[in-house]
């Protein structure tokens, strides 16, 4: 097969699950974070449950729903981080943040999967550290809201919960569909979420329903659209698309919210990137999926 159908398709779900990030910044705007999270987490896990019937998906064995279980509380805390963050900073700045996760996944690697970390990785990260410190140094300049700093140490703490997801990803998707993952990433998040929903849940206003169905759909359909692109290409030839989602983030931040890019923002994305890239071609990282699942 021709390599130009995955690398559109792959653009098609970096773009979407931009657009995803975007939605469950209005909802959390509109509706609170808690309740952003849980209601996309009730509309996913409902998507997913249809579509497991439909195709005739078999319920997992023991061994996989662990590892279900383990990935979606994971994510389900690297959400609440993220789109705690995107309250507190504009959308294409976390994004370029978000972008470390790749380079903290090289030492996860090696601390959970016994793999090697060459010189071409570390100086890669170093370069990469270099795009967050000129992010950071943005924030600390002192034209921005009190508590926007506090936002980009959580997209931090976020890149590194993505990045353990990453590694159990790796494992995940030897043993699963890429339906099958979505919609247990999304029960397992809705478990994690209905804990609290006796004290904090309250039904949505009617007019965020069809955002909330749209941002679920916007995550499923681009999840599926990056396992179908990386299934038939590859990585070292779709990984740069990737990154494309920083373009993406900030058109969506612009139109619905009027945020306006830094040249800080710019100039550490450009250097988170570039680290990657590097990173990429010296050790081959797992693939960063933009914004959060």
């Amino acid at each position: 097969m021709s390599r130009t159908l995955p690398f559109i398709v792959c653009c098609a779900g970096v773009a979407l699950f931009a657009m995803m990030d975007a939605a469950m910044k209005g909802l959390s705007l509109s509706i609170g974070l808690y309740n952003a999270l849980l209601w996309r987490a009730v509309a996913g896990s409902l998507l997913g449950l249809v579509l497991m019937v439909a195709l005739r998906q078999r319920w997992p064995a023991l061994p996989v729903l662990r590892i279900h279980l383990l990935r979606g509380t994971v994510v389900a805390f690297m959400a609440l981080s993220f789109f705690w963050a995107l309250m507190r900073m504009p959308l294409a700045e976390a994004i370029a943040l978000s972008f470390i996760s790749p380079l903290i996944a090289l030492y996860l690697a090696a601390l959970l999967l016994k793999e090697r970390v060459g010189r071409g990785a570390i100086g890669a990260s170093l370069l990469g550290l270099g795009g967050v410190g000129v992010i950071l140094s943005g924030r600390m300049s002192g034209g921005y809201d009190a508590d926007a700093l506090a936002g980009a140490g959580a997209v931090l703490f976020s890149a590194v919960l993505f990045a353990w997801n990453l590694i159990i990803q790796r494992q995940q998707a030897q043993v699963a569909s890429p339906v099958e993952v979505a919609c247990f990433q999304h029960l397992v998040m809705l478990g994690v979420f209905a804990l609290a929903a006796p004290k904090l849940a309250l039904a949505p206003p009617p007019g965020t329903v069809p955002v909330i169905m749209l941002a679920a759909c916007l995550a499923f359909v681009s999840l599926a659209a990056l396992a179908w692109a990386y299934a038939r290409a590859e990585a070292q030839f779709l990984i740069p698309v990737e990154y494309s989602a920083f373009l993406w983030a900030a058109l969506a931040g612009w139109l619905a919210f009027g945020e306006r890019l830094t040249l800080t923002t710019l100039v550490g994305g450009a250097l988170i990137v570039a680290g990657c890239l590097i990173a990429a071609r010296a050790g081959r990282p797992p693939h960063v999926e933009p914004g959060i699942a």
